[in-house]
């Protein structure tokens, strides 16, 4: 049975989420996730990515030889990967050279090619599309909580080279706090998005493990009659 949108949406923004639950995609987000701007701008591109992929996937999953599939989502994820590369190398050419290798390695993120054969390659269109839509925004809002904090912690700033993304009217959004751009190093490095992911996914266990006592609270919580 399909799932609705409003399971779909969930589950990819959150009870699925691929940087939280599923844990896939880590090699970029832990890299590029130093600054806002930087982590936004690489859930952007995932993002397109997966809804582009699933998309594709889904309308031709009817003729595809199940024993080349794999091959087969392949080629269309790098095709798509392809055409994101060069677009963000012409028009945000600044950025495209601060994010480097991480951009054609999107191909190999493993949550794109998952969702393919877990999700679009047995699914409608327009579920198909949700999907890699909402997959795509769960794992861009890791990317911008995690990068927001480790730039405010790293070096005390927000939205720091915002311009590189949205362009010359940017250049004034940058938000400073303190009187100097120093901050904790370690939270730059490679340590402090380890240890960042870490709170992240235990502020995410902490949170489910108190909606599902609220849930079960009122059934085992029935008061008891006493005779009179």
């Amino acid at each position: 049975m399909q799932a609705s949108y409003r399971e779909i949406s969930r589950d990819g923004l959150w009870r699925n989420n691929v940087g939280l639950v599923q844990l896939l995609g880590l090699c970029p987000l832990l890299a590029v996730s130093n600054s806002l701007t930087n982590g936004l701008a690489l859930g952007l591109a995932t993002t397109m990515v997966l809804v582009g992929s699933s998309t594709v996937i889904s309308m031709i999953q009817s003729w595809v030889p199940r024993e080349i599939r794999i091959p087969v989502f392949v080629l269309v994820i790098a095709s798509l990967v392809t055409a994101v590369d060069l677009a963000m190398n012409a028009w945000f050419h600044q950025l495209y050279r601060v994010l480097g290798i991480f951009i054609p390695l999107i191909v190999t993120n493993c949550a794109i090619i998952g969702r393919a054969e877990a999700f679009a390659s047995r699914n409608p269109v327009p579920a198909a599309a949700v999907d890699g839509l909402m997959m795509g925004l769960g794992f861009t809002a890791v990317l911008l909580v995690l990068g927001a904090a480790r730039e405010i912690i790293g070096q005390g700033t927000l939205l720091d080279q915002a311009h590189t993304l949205f362009g010359p009217m940017a250049r004034d959004w940058t938000l400073q706090f303190g009187a100097d751009r120093h901050g904790l190093l370690i939270a730059l490095l490679p340590p402090g998005a380890f240890i960042g992911l870490g709170l992240m996914i235990a502020a995410k266990n902490v949170i489910d493990a108190r909606l599902a006592r609220r849930a079960t609270k009122p059934a085992n919580a029935l008061p008891v009659a006493t005779p009179s």
